[in-house]
């Protein structure tokens, strides 16, 4: 990002996203001090995203354990309330390496690819609509007591900015609500096993 653009995005994103937002950079820097980093494609850079938030979350269960939840992708409408009608296009109900998926989250209908998807420490994927696209990356590091999951998403469009100033929290809640709900069912399998 040109020196000028960082300057006005560092003025201008507290006053668009509201008090508890982590700037983009904080947010970038923390994700890249993380073992293991993002493989983020060049449009979605989150130095040039339109918006962009940054989750994680320690939980006290192995990577393979958090990965079987997160693929699961048609059974989060049951325990996250930010997903409804998640269909896996295809033979499998579980997600997988270039698999779509269409599904309802913020208030819209999204058809999703999924880009990356390395077993159990990297998923990610693409959503495109017309007025806004994003780019959802989910990062399982193993730690010594299990995992640390990094949950970051990089969005451009028109919505983006009706977002930073109407909802600029909104993300960020539902995805604190989705690693909590991961981090229950992942915690509780890995006690029972």
């Amino acid at each position: 990002m040109r020196p000028a653009r960082r300057v006005l995005a560092a003025l201008l994103l507290p006053i668009l996203a509201g008090p508890s937002c982590v700037s983009i950079s904080d947010a970038v820097k923390e994700a890249e001090a993380a073992p293991g980093t993002i493989n983020w494609p060049e449009d979605y850079d989150p130095d040039s995203a339109s918006f962009f938030v940054h989750n994680k979350i320690d939980i006290n269960a192995p990577p393979q354990v958090v990965w079987d939840i997160l693929i699961q992708a048609e059974t989060w409408p049951d325990w996250y309330e930010g997903a409804s009608n998640v269909e896996v296009v295809g033979d499998s109900a579980m997600l997988e390496e270039g698999s779509v998926f269409t599904w309802k989250t913020m208030g819209l209908n999204f058809e999703s690819t999924v880009t990356e998807f390395q077993p159990p420490t990297r998923l990610s994927w693409e959503s495109r609509r017309r007025v806004i696209r994003g780019y959802h990356a989910w990062l399982v590091v193993p730690t010594e007591f299990g995992s640390t999951v990094i949950t970051d998403e990089s969005q451009h469009g028109f919505l983006t900015y009706m977002q930073r100033l109407f909802q600029p929290n909104k993300l960020r809640r539902l995805h604190d609500i989705w690693l909590a709900e991961i981090k229950a069912k992942a915690e509780a399998a890995a006690e029972s096993s």
